[in-house]
């Protein structure tokens, strides 16, 4: 049975998210804002984090990917585009708003339609680029789950005025791929409460105004 737990972490309340499968104590951290906040959660609740899956490399989202990764040894994914944030304070922001993370390298780049198979866990990658060139979200399909990172909010978007941030490439990634999944699906961000697909195509006020040509 697949369990998933949400935390606040970070300056900027990242989502995080701890995906495992029962009865296995091996876990996915999804988008680590801070290591040791993380690390006491698992170690209270007796998991390991062997994955960290990246939705993007925002330094917001990346704060404890380091500490995690030396701590319990777990392995760094990310989309290839969005690789060199984790060296990069310049592309992963922090510079903008005068901080700094430490830097660490991804053990494995990941791509559009990927399908991985991490810790019993089956998740999809679908590179939805616009909030970041690597944005990414990750569906987990036999739960109509998708965690879509800073790409779609509940009656939002993710911004584009960032740097390596494009408004007609986020208009593509929502409207041509999220938004033409069949079915409906429960979406958890990056930030804010969850949502559903289908509410957002009805009522997502900024996608409603959305274009691409």
């Amino acid at each position: 049975m697949l369990k998933i737990a949400v935390l606040e972490t970070g300056p900027l309340s990242v989502n995080t998210y701890v995906l495992h499968s029962e009865p296995s104590s091996e876990c996915v951290v999804i988008d680590p804002a801070d290591g040791v906040l993380v690390e006491d959660y698992l170690n209270k609740e007796g998991l390991n984090c062997k994955y960290i899956l990246l939705t993007h490399g925002h330094f917001d989202h990346l704060l404890g990917v380091e500490h995690l990764k030396r701590v319990m040894g777990a392995k760094v994914l990310i989309h290839d585009a969005d690789k060199d944030a984790l060296t990069s304070d310049k592309i992963n922001l922090a510079a903008f708003v005068g901080t700094t993370t430490r830097k660490c390298e991804a053990d494995r780049l990941l791509s559009d339609g990927e399908n991985l198979n991490l810790c019993g866990i089956d998740i999809c990658v679908m590179h939805t680029p616009g909030h970041s060139s690597g944005s990414v979200c990750y569906i987990i399909e036999s739960e109509k789950v998708i965690f879509s990172g800073d790409t779609l909010f509940r009656l939002s978007v993710g911004r584009t005025d960032l740097y390596r941030s494009n408004r007609e490439d986020l208009s593509f990634s929502i409207l041509y791929k999220l938004y033409a999944l069949h079915g409906n699906y429960t979406v958890l961000p990056g930030h804010g409460e969850r949502t559903e697909l289908e509410f957002e195509r009805r009522n997502n006020p900024v996608t409603n105004h959305m274009d691409y040509e």
